[in-house]
């Protein structure tokens, strides 16, 4: 059985380079394809974004939250629980939904912020002051 879900479509290589742009702001963050395939960013070997395609071509994009965020995002049509990792926090995107970019650039931010340690945290966080 294929786990593959590597980004291979147009539309998964241009949310890639969109987040790829969005974690680059971000202090030691490593970049890595996990075993399943997913396209996973971290910091200190804390994932904080995950990302793949099925064999349909649907691109994924689900981002570590904590429970109360989480519940608010799901209330909004455009996210859902993240399957096998919802119930620690994860949300997803459904990609066929118009992706608002600057509210999932803040997103990423937060779910950067939860994964990192606090002296990485400190440091993102004087840089945007």
């Amino acid at each position: 059985m294929s786990h593959d879900k590597n980004l291979k479509s147009e539309k998964g290589m241009e949310m890639l380079k969109e987040v790829r742009q969005i974690c680059g702001e971000f202090p030691e963050v490593e970049e890595i394809i996990d075993g399943f395939g997913h396209t996973t960013f971290k910091v200190r070997q804390k994932s904080f974004v995950m990302m793949g395609e099925n064999e349909e071509g649907v691109v994924g994009l689900s981002f570590k939250s904590d429970r109360e965020t989480q519940e608010l995002l799901l209330q909004q049509a455009r996210y859902v629980k993240t399957p096998y990792i919802g119930h620690h926090g994860w949300v997803s995107i459904k990609s066929e939904e118009p992706i608002d970019w600057d509210e999932l650039t803040g997103l990423i931010k937060e779910a950067y912020l939860k994964a990192a340690p606090k002296r990485l945290a400190k440091e993102l966080l004087k840089q945007g002051s």
